[in-house]
Order: structure tokens, then sequence, then C-alpha cells
């Protein structure tokens, strides 16, 4: 399984798209309320891979790694606040494309990122950083918040890995939203 896993991590890029593109392939007509939603849920997650992209200084690779492991900024509410970023985009592209499309959309991001990539990062992690990931993986949720607190926000961020980085992600969000708006309306 660890082998299928490490696949999966180098290509989740790719499955990114792939999924936005299942999206667009089921994407239907549907109600000015959907759209509005959907589009406020693609702000959403953007705004917080912006913020978690900035809290850490490297993601983008192909294989699990961690300098240091990051509890400040959206990483104190979660574990795992970029795909918690993909799940709100993703969500949103299928608000905007139909209940099939968001359905599909639901399953295919289970199946990927909490069956097969998010426990590859996690068993790295607690191998990397042990009792200190264990005490912050009891507190926090993998991809929604146990608690609300502002205790933890406050910590580095580096804008220089959003130019490295999330311009690519950023872009990506942009064009996928115009193309689905442009399908469905």
């Amino acid at each position: 399984m660890s082998g299928l896993r490490e696949a999966v991590f180098k290509l989740r890029g790719g499955a990114w798209t792939a999924l936005f593109l299942l999206v667009l392939l089921f994407a239907k007509p549907t109600s000015p309320g959907a759209l509005a939603a959907g589009l406020v849920l693609v702000a959403l997650g953007q705004v917080l891979r912006i913020w978690a992209a900035g809290c850490i200084s490297r993601y983008r690779g192909e294989t699990v790694g961690a300098v240091r492991l990051a509890t400040w900024g959206p990483y104190a509410l979660v574990r795992n606040p970029l795909y918690t970023g993909n799940w709100l985009i993703g969500a949103g592209w299928g608000l905007m494309a139909g209940w099939r499309a968001l359905l599909l959309f639901l399953a295919s991001f289970w199946l990927l990122y909490c069956a097969i990539i998010v426990p590859l990062e996690e068993e790295y992690l607690f191998g990397a950083f042990g009792a200190e990931y264990a005490t912050y993986k009891a507190r926090t949720g993998r991809f929604l918040p146990r608690r609300m607190s502002l205790e933890g926000l406050a910590g580095p961020f580096d804008s220089t890995v959003l130019r490295r980085s999330e311009v690519h992600s950023i872009l990506v969000t942009l064009l996928g939203t115009a193309v689905l708006l442009w399908r469905v309306l």
C-alpha cells in the first residue's frame, strides 16, 4: 500500500486536474444561488491555500517532506489546510456544476486524499516529529477544526513561497473557475 500511496502522492497535481475534468464533464447549468455559493467556496478555498502556503517553507515536491512541523496559522486549526482549501475549491466547483458533479468530486476527493495521500503524509510526520506530531494530531482535526480558537494563529508567514509555489494554484483555480462558468452559463 505504501508504494501506491507514494505514486499517488507524486501525481497529486495531475489527480487534481483529473478531478476538475470530471466535474467539468458532468457539469450542467445550475441555479444562480448555486453558482454564487460555489464562487464563495472557491474564493474561501483559495484564500485558505494562500494562508497555508505562506506558513510552510516547502510543499511542492514529489516526495513527502517537512523541515519543521507547522502548528501556527491555519495549521493551528487543522492539520491539512492546503487540502481543506482544495476541498473547498472542488466543492465550490461541484456546486457550480450540479449535484452529480459535486457527489463525484466528494467521493473522489475522499478516496484520493483521505484514504491515500494524507495517511502517507501522517506516517512521515509521525516518523519525523514523533511525540510533537502526536500531540499536535490529538488537538487538531484532519480537515475540519476540532475547536475554534485564535490561539496559535500568529506565526511566521513567508510571501516568497507564494511567488515560488502558489501562483500556479491561483492560476489553475482562476482558469478552472472561468472554464466551468463558461460551461454552465
